[in-house]
C-alpha cells in the first residue's frame, strides 16, 4: 500500500525489451536507502518489485499486461518518474489509500496557470467517472490529489508549486498520457451497493 506522497524523481537508467515483457533499469537514491528485494516500489502509480539493486540502480520485471494497462510502455532511458515506498504502520498517511493498481490511462487536456497554482484538466477513460466526486481523492501518475470538479469524461485538479516542482506533473503537456487510479472505498461501496439491497 502506499500513500501517493511522491517521495523522489528517479530516472528510468535502461529498459530491456523481454518480448511479453521489460526489464525496467531505474536510478534513485532515497527509496534505495533501506532497499530489500522483494520490496513494492511506486513507479508513475504502479506498484513494482525490486529485483535487483546495484548501486543507486535497481530494477523490476513489468508483464504485459502492465504495459497494455498503464503509461509504463512509452518510457525510456532518461525519463524521469514518481517513486513511493510502499507504506509502513509507523508512518503518516499523508495522502489517501492508494494500491499501486492502476484503472485506468487518461490524457492531459489542458493546464491552466495561475500565479501560485496551475489547474490541469485530465481526460478520463469510459467508466471511471462514477468514481469521482468534487473534493474526493485521486491518484495520477502516483500523486494524491484533490479533485477540483469531477466531469462526464474528464476531471480537474489544482497543482501547488510543491507538486509540480517534486513530481513529472510539473512536465506533463496536453497529450500526455497518465496513470491513474481511483479510490478504492469507491470501488467498494459500488460492489457492496447490490447486497445492501437484497438484504433490506
Amino acid at each position: 500500500m502506499f500513500t501517493g506522497i511522491v517521495e523522489e524523481l528517479g530516472t528510468v537508467a535502461a529498459v530491456e525489451d523481454q518480448g511479453d515483457a521489460i526489464r525496467l533499469s531505474i536510478r534513485a537514491t532515497t527509496v534505495l536507502e533501506d532497499v530489500h528485494l522483494g520490496d513494492s516500489i511506486s513507479v508513475n502509480g504502479c506498484c513494482l518489485t525490486v529485483t535487483t539493486v546495484d548501486g543507486d540502480t535497481w530494477t523490476a520485471d513489468v508483464m504485459q499486461e502492465t504495459l497494455d494497462k498503464t503509461s509504463l510502455l512509452g518510457v525510456g532511458p532518461g525519463t524521469p518518474v514518481n517513486l513511493e515506498r510502499a507504506v509502513t504502520a509507523d508512518k503518516r498517511l499523508g495522502g489517501h489509500i492508494v494500491q499501486g493498481h492502476v484503472d485506468g490511462v487518461g490524457t492531459v487536456a489542458s493546464r491552466t496557470p495561475s500565479e501560485h497554482w496551475e489547474v490541469v484538466e485530465i481526460e478520463i477513460p469510459t467508466g471511471l467517472s462514477r468514481y469521482l466526486v468534487d473534493k474526493g481523492s485521486i491518484t495520477v501518475d502516483g500523486v494524491s490529489l484533490t479533485v477540483v470538479e469531477a466531469g462526464a469524461d474528464r476531471f480537474t485538479v489544482s497543482l501547488i508549486p510543491e507538486t509540480l516542482a517534486r513530481t513529472t506533473l510539473g512536465t506533463r503537456r496536453p497529450g500526455d498520457r497518465v496513470n491513474l487510479e481511483v479510490d478504492v472505498i469507491a470501488k467498494y461501496v459500488e460492489r457492496l451497493l447490490p447486497f445492501a439491497k437484497e438484504s433490506a
